[in-house]
C-alpha cells in the first residue's frame, strides 16, 4: 500500500511542479514537506513517488519548449544525413546536450550509495541550500551578463552539464541553480543561463524519472495518487517555467539567493529542535 494519500499527492506536486525548475532545490522542498506531513521519507513507495512526479515536471519542459526542441532534433538527424549540415548551431548543441550528460550519468551510478545514504541527510540539505546561495549571489554578481544563447559553445555546454553533479552529490545545492551559476559565471546573460539549464536537464532529469519508475512499481505505490501528483506536477511546473524565464528577463536572481538562505536556516532550526529528523 502506498503512504501516500491523494490529498498529499497533490501538494506534493505543487511543490514538485514549482520548485523542480527554480533554483531553490526541489529534492529539499519535497523533504520537507513530507517530513512536516509525517509522510515515512524512507519507504521504498515514498522514494519511487518522489522521483516519478518529477516525470511530470519533465513533460512540461517538452511541452513549453517543444518547437525547439524538434527544431535541434531535426537539425541533429539532417547533419547525420548530410554533412554539410553539420556546421549549423542547433546540429552541434544537440551533441553537447549528449556529452554534457555523460558525466552526471557516470557519477550518479558510481555513487549511488552515497547519494541514497549519507549525502541524503536534510542536515546536507540544508546546508548545500546556504552554500548553494553564496555562490549563485556571486556568480549574478560577478557575471558579466553579455553572451545570448547562439554564442552558447562545447566547453559551455560542459561546464554547466557538469555543474549538475554538484547538486547530484548535495541535495539542496539545486540542479537548476549549479547550472544557472555555472552559466552566468561563464558570463552569459539571465535568459540563456536559464534556458541552457533547461535543455541540459532534459536528458538527466528524464533518464532518472524512468530509472526510477520501474523501482516505484515494484515498491507498491497506488497508482491513483501516483498519477495525480504527476498530473498536478506537470500543471504547476508548466506555469512555473513560463514565470520564471519572464522573470528573470528583468530581475537578478537575489530574491532566490535570500530565499534559500530563509528556507536553509528554517531547516537547521526545524532539524535542530526534533521536528524533523535528518
Amino acid at each position: 500500500m502506498s503512504a501516500i494519500s491523494v490529498g498529499q499527492a497533490v501538494i506534493l506536486g505543487v511543490v514538485e511542479g514549482v520548485t523542480e525548475f527554480l533554483p531553490v532545490s526541489s529534492t529539499g522542498h519535497l523533504k520537507i514537506t513530507e517530513g512536516l506531513m509525517g509522510i515515512p521519507v524512507t519507504d521504498d513507495s515514498v522514494v519511487g513517488f518522489t522521483a516519478v512526479i518529477q516525470v511530470g515536471a519533465i513533460a512540461a519542459v517538452l511541452v513549453y519548449f517543444f518547437k525547439d526542441i524538434v527544431r535541434i532534433v531535426r537539425a541533429w538527424g539532417r547533419g547525420l544525413a548530410d554533412k554539410e549540415e553539420r556546421y549549423h548551431h542547433d546540429y552541434q548543441f544537440a551533441w553537447w546536450v549528449i556529452f554534457a550528460t555523460i558525466p552526471i550519468v557516470v557519477v550518479g551510478l558510481a555513487a549511488k550509495p552515497l547519494i541514497e545514504g549519507p549525502l541524503a541527510s536534510l542536515w546536507v540539505v540544508a546546508g548545500s541550500l546556504i552554500v548553494g546561495s553564496g555562490v549563485m549571489w556571486a556568480a549574478d554578481q560577478m557575471g558579466r551578463h553579455k553572451r545570448g544563447e547562439d554564442d552558447t559553445g562545447f566547453k559551455d555546454a560542459m561546464l554547466v552539464g557538469c555543474s549538475q553533479i554538484l547538486a547530484l552529490l548535495f541535495p539542496g545545492f539545486s540542479r537548476s541553480g549549479a547550472t544557472m551559476s555555472t552559466a552566468l559565471m561563464l558570463d552569459l546573460d539571465r535568459v540563456a543561463a536559464t534556458r541552457l539549464s533547461f535543455f541540459l536537464g532534459i536528458p538527466a532529469l528524464t533518464g532518472a524519472g524512468l530509472y526510477e519508475l520501474k523501482d516505484a512499481v515494484g515498491a507498491g505505490v497506488d497508482p491513483v495518487p501516483l498519477l495525480v501528483g504527476t498530473a498536478v506536477s506537470f500543471v504547476v511546473a508548466y506555469a512555473s517555467i513560463a514565470w520564471l524565464l519572464k522573470f528573470v528577463a528583468r530581475h537578478s536572481f537575489n530574491a532566490f539567493v535570500i530565499y534559500r538562505i530563509v528556507i536553509g536556516l528554517l531547516l537547521f532550526g526545524l532539524l535542530g529542535t526534533g521536528v524533523l529528523s535528518a
